[in-house]
């Protein structure tokens, strides 16, 4: 029997052998961050979804209750003021980060901006401080008795201003810190975005007649918009989930006037033991937000759509 020779269509059958190779790495790397999205988010879900149907204490056996802390969350006061706060800090804070940062990223990348790097490493730093630090440092502003503010009030001849014992000045004083740490990481997201807007356009604007006020209506805003959608679903989810300034700034005082839910879940599931009706809490806040998320998809879509 003699032994055939080597011909061209044997050699291509190599190339799918190195395909399955490539094929097998990004499947390990993929493999890391599923074991660890499951060992960290969906496995703690799935704990807090069994407890929230449960009157587990956190500590000793527990028996099931069925929807008896839902069926309590609907009578609870407390947990409707947490809430009513909790969308009130949401709807002041989003607009005015949105403004805020889309306000210093159109100036930075105007053409007759001097510094703008610089501009951009200062706005950019007060998010690199942890909330901790920021509620600190807000405190030391807005402290009433020992705040900077108020030493320059009295300072010329006016009256110490209640920052922390007024619940809508506290919470005010919370809503503007957070803003400003915030604002870096948003006016980044604008910066890049108005950067990929075409300069023909301006240009065209420019010869028609339009000033700067109408090309930033008419051609800025519209380019835009999925930049804008992102903001203000990432800066939503972030508002409702609030905790570290709130507690680092005033507590969530004066009192419990300015408990978001967040800290409501904290206080009824770890000070007052009570884990099975704080989860029925934490899966009502998860339904408010993908509720939230999935109403902005829906408008973003049409809007895109017109």
């Amino acid at each position: 029997m003699t032994k055939r020779a080597p011909d061209a269509s044997d050699v291509s059958v190599s190339p799918p052998r190195r395909r399955s190779k490539y094929t097998l790495a990004p499947l390990v790397l993929i493999t890391g961050n599923v074991v660890l999205f499951a060992l960290f988010f969906v496995w703690p879900a799935v704990i807090g979804l069994v407890y929230s149907f449960t009157n587990y204490t956190g500590v000793g056996s527990f028996q099931f209750v069925g929807l008896d802390n839902y069926q309590k969350l609907l009578g609870d006061s407390t947990f409707y003021s947490a809430t009513t706060r909790t969308l009130l800090y949401t709807v002041l804070f989003v607009p005015l980060n949105f403004v805020l940062s889309l306000l210093i990223a159109n100036v930075l990348v105007s053409k007759h901006a001097k510094g703008a790097s610089v501009a951009r490493i200062f706005f950019f730093i007060p998010w690199l401080l942890s909330p901790i630090i920021v509620g600190v440092l807000w405190r030391w502003l807005f402290g009433e008795n020992f705040g900077l503010v108020n030493y320059f009030i009295e300072k010329v001849g006016g009256s110490a201003v209640p920052w922390q014992s007024n619940a809508d000045l506290s919470l005010l004083v919370v809503v503007v810190a957070a803003a400003w740490a915030w604002t870096g990481f948003s006016m980044l997201l604008f910066i890049a975005a108005i950067k990929n807007v075409p300069t023909s356009y301006y240009e065209a604007a420019a010869l028609d007649g339009a000033g700067p006020w109408r090309q930033f209506i008419s051609i800025t805003l519209p380019s835009i918009a999925p930049t804008s959608f992102i903001v203000i679903l990432l800066n939503t989810i972030h508002a409702m989930k609030e905790y570290a300034v709130f507690a680092s700034l005033n507590n969530g005082g004066p009192g419990t006037s300015n408990n978001l839910l967040v800290q409501y879940i904290y206080q009824t599931g770890f000070k007052s033991g009570q884990i099975g009706y704080a989860s029925a809490a934490s899966f009502v806040l998860m339904l408010i937000l993908m509720v939230v998320a999935v109403i902005q998809m829906m408008v973003n879509r049409r809007v895109e759509n017109r």
